[in-house]
């Protein structure tokens, strides 16, 4: 399943126009509270498709019935792009466990560049509704490498991928090696550069975050 937040109209896509505003950019903060949002939205979008139970509540006047859900939910991103909007699914799955996964291009002289992954953190993931965070979905190699990393702990019952804006090129990447996955974006682009930069896209998220890198 792809679901496309951009095929709808919601205040969400307000939220992914300041993200790709080369103006509203220069904030930091705005520009981390949007992903975070971003996350919010996509986090309730989610929450349509688990499975629920009955559970009763107790209030002190009695006690009320409520559809609550019924599986363990692991939020996993990848850094350091993906922590504002880790943190806005996790506003929302609250008492979800977590993990995380640095991964990161590693540029050669000639142009090309290979995923370098340095670091996993996460809890037993067999059974549980797993949620894989990566803001930009651009090739799909490093999500692939991370979600091929974090399987070695668990086979989850239901796979989600939660992407901010992704490349048609990095869907298909993504769709051949986890067919069975759903995929949710904030809005999908055509094109990718001979870098692997989405276009328009909205630049290097982790730079606009958190500061320019060396």
């Amino acid at each position: 399943m792809l679901f496309n937040l951009a095929e709808r109209n919601t205040v969400a896509n307000q939220f992914v126009a300041e993200l790709r505003n080369v103006e509203i950019q220069k904030d930091r903060f705005r520009f981390r509270r949007n992903l975070e949002r971003v996350g919010e939205v996509l986090a309730y979008e989610i929450s349509k498709t688990l499975e629920y139970e009955l559970f009763e509540v107790e209030t002190p006047m009695g006690v009320a019935s409520a559809m609550l859900p019924s599986k363990r939910l692991v939020l996993g991103t990848i850094l350091r792009a993906g922590l504002p909007f880790h943190q806005g699914m996790l506003n929302y799955f609250d008492q979800a466990d977590n993990a995380f996964i640095s991964a990161f291009r590693r540029h050669h002289k000639d142009g090309s560049f290979d995923i370098q992954l340095d670091y996993v953190s996460t809890p037993d993931l067999d059974g549980c509704i797993l949620i894989l965070c990566d803001p930009m979905l651009a090739t799909g190699a490093s999500l692939n490498i991370a979600l091929q990393e974090l399987l070695r702990f668990g086979n989850p019952a239901t796979i989600h991928i939660a992407t901010v804006i992704a490349s048609t090129a990095g869907l298909d990447a993504v769709r051949r090696r986890y067919p069975l996955a759903h995929i949710w974006a904030g809005a999908i682009d055509d094109e990718l550069t001979a870098k692997s930069y989405i276009v328009p896209g909205l630049g290097d998220a982790g730079d606009l975050a958190y500061g320019e890198k060396r």
